[in-house]
């Protein structure tokens, strides 16, 4: 993977992890609506990130799970 996609990677998975912290807190006075719209972009930055994940790190690639097992050991 070239310096350009690992940036890139970096760059979506913040913007995922930021969005996510930024989720509306459920309390007595919550709307609807806002939580629709939280929701809905949540869904694209995750979406954004899988497509990304598919694309530069494919699920069948032996060397990138092996990479993986040895993180998780």
């Amino acid at each position: 993977m070239d310096k350009t996609s690992v940036e890139q990677l970096a760059k979506l998975m913040r913007q995922l992890v930021s969005d996510v912290q930024g989720a509306p807190f459920p309390g007595a006075d919550f709307e609807p609506e806002l939580y629709a719209i939280w929701y809905e972009h949540v869904q694209r930055g995750a979406q954004n990130c899988f497509e990304f994940l598919d694309e530069n790190f494919p699920v069948d690639d032996s060397k990138f799970k092996n990479s993986l097992n040895k993180m998780f050991k």
